[in-house]
């Protein structure tokens, strides 16, 4: 089962939406997921967020820039990138996303 995770261990429960960018001649991109009011936030929460961890089958992939907006000083959201780096780490993240999107019922759109 395809799981994202803040903290190693404990999955996030909030689906978000991600969004995908990648160059025209498919050596790199970037995929930018957003988590409005995710269980990582929450003040029953004590594990401190370490990264984002996307984690299946085949091993994990770790991104280090997360970010939480705030509002009236309270955290609201996470955002997270993921970089892209080669035409396999793409074919790699695009395996994760079908998983991911199987086990949580997401389907793609073009913009």
């Amino acid at each position: 089962m395809a799981q994202i995770q803040f903290a190693r261990g404990i999955d996030e429960d909030v689906v978000p939406d991600i969004s995908l960018t990648r160059s025209r001649d498919g050596s790199n991109g970037k995929a930018i997921f957003y988590f409005q009011s995710p269980t990582a936030l929450s003040s029953t929460s004590t594990d401190a967020i370490t990264g984002m961890y996307l984690v299946d089958e085949e091993g994990e992939l770790v991104s280090r820039e997360v970010n939480a907006k705030f509002v009236n000083g309270q955290p609201d959201a996470l955002e997270a990138t993921y970089i892209i780096r080669s035409p396999q780490e793409w074919d790699r993240f695009m395996r994760f996303m079908e998983r991911y999107a199987n086990d949580h019922g997401l389907e793609f759109s073009k913009s």
